[in-house]
């Protein structure tokens, strides 16, 4: 989402960190920059305004302007500044030691409200809780339906109000109904509108009083920009939210409403749609997005989704291979399998630091590629590629629709990837650690 925001950036980040000195009007130079490309990612005004007036601020003073390296000086200043306007830290879910604890999402037509509450179910699911799903929707066609459906695919309860039933009443009697149901959280999955409206809100008022939810959330479409921040403030100020979950972060919006919404209604972003399954669901942390904004990465999101992944018992049996030298192509072809399941090839290279330009010089192909290679072999290749020689290159080539420079590459690849293996598992062995998180 926040691609030609990042580009802008370290262009004008890149001017900065060639200079030697820097003077006050280089640095209002930059900030001039900054706050053009804030406005065109849609970032609101006054915002951008009061983000590059905070920056100016820290950056014109003597220990930045004197500093050996002013440039590496002024992106601190502007990351910090970033991890502040996203809000400090990552503000999760408080469901409260009452049970069931209940949380009601909110929002308008087509922001992924459905979507989101099962996605929810699922990340709570991985958290040890036993989510029930409750439909509120009286009104839209089929949304009891939706919501089944996705209930199924989660692997969680479901209760749906009845079409024309007072939703909120509803919606109370199920809460009463959990615990029996073996549920200890419900998450509500209110009736949404085409746009604000008094009934809309008024509705939203009576689950506040009467349903009493631990966490109210508001939904918001992140493709809907400013709009998106409108719909916060009027929600913030007639229901009082407490956070926010933001779908489609992966879209080509500009980001303005991820840079906006808590400097505008003072409530956190919770969490974030990054993906098309149900567990394209991420914890929000202000200081992993403001450095991806910044083109640094997010390395730690990155471990998070093959820890996922992958699976406790599956890594174990990866990490004793290695340490014993013992890695096949069979197993090469599992990890391809493993890194697939992570998302698309791009979106993982945008979590490394300096990925974007990594990514233009990548063929997402090459994994299709080289599994369709590995799958062309025999278990007795696979299993022991030093028998593989020019004859059954050329095999292994027909049977997989590439050239024998392609085999031989992929070879190539898989001994590189045995030596750094290799060189881990001895320095594993000489008592180095990862390092920790």
């Amino acid at each position: 989402m926040f691609g030609n925001l990042t580009d802008r950036l370290q262009g004008i980040f890149r001017s900065l960190r060639g200079r030697g000195r820097l003077t006050e009007r280089d640095v209002d130079d930059a900030l001039r920059e900054v706050r053009l490309a804030l406005l065109e990612a849609d970032v609101n005004f006054r915002v951008a305004r009061d983000f590059v007036a905070g920056i100016r601020e820290r950056a014109v003073g003597a220990d930045v302007l004197g500093s050996l390296t002013p440039g590496q000086q002024v992106i601190k200043i502007v990351h910090e500044a970033l991890v502040e306007l996203l809000g400090s830290s990552g503000a999760g879910l408080d469901l409260g030691q009452k049970v069931p604890g209940v949380l009601v999402l909110m929002g308008l037509h087509g922001s992924g409200k459905t979507t989101t509450a099962a996605r929810l179910a699922v990340y709570l699911k991985g958290k040890k809780r036993r989510p029930l799903l409750v439909g509120a929707d009286v009104y839209r066609p089929a949304a009891g339906e939706q919501l089944a459906v996705l209930a199924k695919q989660a692997g969680v309860p479901v209760c749906l109000a009845r079409e024309g039933s007072d939703p909120v009443a509803e919606t109370r009697r199920f809460c009463e109904e959990a615990v029996s149901l073996g549920c200890d959280t419900v998450i509500v999955d209110t009736a949404g509108r085409l746009h604000l409206d008094g009934e809309l809100m008024a509705e939203m008022e009576r689950f506040g009083r009467e349903v009493r939810p631990r966490e109210t959330l508001l939904v918001v479409d992140a493709m809907t920009g400013q709009d998106a921040v409108n719909v916060a403030r009027a929600f913030q100020e007639r229901v009082g939210l407490d956070g926010f979950v933001l779908t489609k972060l992966d879209g080509d919006a500009r980001g303005g409403a991820a840079l906006s919404l808590r400097s505008v209604t003072g409530r956190p972003i919770k969490f974030a749609g990054v993906g098309e399954g149900l567990g394209a669901l991420e914890a929000f942390h202000p200081e992993r997005m403001a450095s991806r904004i910044l083109g640094m990465g997010d390395v730690l999101t990155l471990i998070e989704r093959a820890e996922a992944a992958v699976g406790e018992e599956a890594a174990r049996d990866w990490e004793r291979k290695i340490r014993e030298d013992e890695l096949s192509l069979e197993d090469f072809r599992a990890q391809l399998r493993q890194v697939k399941k992570l998302g698309p090839l791009e979106d993982l290279l945008k979590l490394l630091p300096g990925g974007r330009q990594v990514q233009q010089g990548v063929d997402p192909r090459e994994l299709a590629r080289a599994e369709a290679i590995i799958g062309s072999m025999t278990r007795e290749e696979r299993l022991n590629p030093p028998i593989i020689d020019g004859s059954r290159r050329r095999r292994i080539a027909r049977g997989s629709g590439t050239r024998v420079q392609d085999v031989n590459r992929l070879l190539k690849q898989y001994e590189e990837a045995r030596k750094v293996f290799r060189q881990v598992a001895r320095m594993r062995g000489q008592g180095l650690r990862w390092p920790q998180r």
